[in-house]
């Protein structure tokens, strides 16, 4: 385990981390941005995800807290629960196995949800009528997402966003702003299984966790000031930012 990482290293994590924080309160997927970087400065995986978790709950509060009085709260505490069983599976699961082929099963997905999002130019424009029932699409997607945001994490918010709307009907705008809460609900159990059964940098932790809180702050305010058009094609960015990290994981040794 890395215990002292040269100084410029906390200065370089710490705007990363202001750069995740702002993504992932608009369109989700800070965690593209945070893991590699925590991974490239020499941390093993484990303990990046379990820092990435540590520093990622303070900026998902944030955009919790100014996204609030939009949040339906009872529309979303059946999520929250699942979310957290979820999350504390999903956490469990990945000390103990290897992520290849998990890996290979998001890669697929991510395209199909790129491909769909681009081609169906409604997309996310407007409220359509739900295709699911509420309680049924808690149950499905609060344990697999929250298993997901356990396990790996990286571009859970935007798979979120992604279910919310083709199957809630909720536009891109309003997808973004209800999904938060299960973020925040799957970081916060993932980190305290993490703590219970792991470890985390404490100090990188906080130190990126200031650059999350301000992050998330002007981009959950940036979200609720602008039209769901440029948040749409903000999350096809992240998305495919998303396809390409996590295909060459899947290829690189090829």
């Amino acid at each position: 385990m890395i215990e002292n990482l040269e100084f410029y290293y906390y200065i370089f994590l710490f705007f990363i981390a202001l750069i995740a924080g702002f993504v992932d309160s608009v369109v989700g997927g800070g965690g593209l941005i945070s893991i590699p970087a925590l991974l490239a400065s020499g941390i093993n995986p484990h303990l990046a995800l379990s820092t990435n978790k540590l520093q990622g709950i303070f900026g998902s509060f944030i955009a919790v807290l100014n996204y609030y009085k939009f949040i339906n709260i009872k529309y979303v505490s059946l999520g929250i629960i699942f979310s957290i069983i979820g999350a504390i599976i999903g956490t469990n699961t990945v000390l103990y196995v290897k992520n290849d082929d998990l890996k290979f099963i998001i890669f697929i997905i991510l395209n199909l949800v790129f491909l769909y999002t681009i081609l169906i130019k409604k997309f996310g424009k407007e409220k359509t009528k739900a295709k699911i029932n509420i309680k049924i699409f808690h149950l499905i997607f609060g344990l697999t997402l929250g298993f997901y945001d356990g396990f790996l994490g990286a571009g859970a918010g935007s798979f979120w966003i992604f279910a919310c709307v083709y199957f809630l009907g909720f536009d891109i705008k309003n997808a973004s702003i209800n999904t938060k809460i299960f973020n925040f609900s799957s970081n916060l159990a993932s980190l305290i299984i993490f703590l219970y059964k792991y470890e985390v940098l404490w100090i990188l932790g906080i130190v990126m966790a200031i650059g999350q809180i301000i992050g998330a702050y002007f981009g959950s305010k940036f979200a609720l000031k602008t039209n769901t058009n440029l948040i749409k094609k903000i999350f096809l960015f992240m998305v495919f930012l998303t396809i390409l990290k996590v295909g060459y994981d899947c290829f690189k040794n090829f």
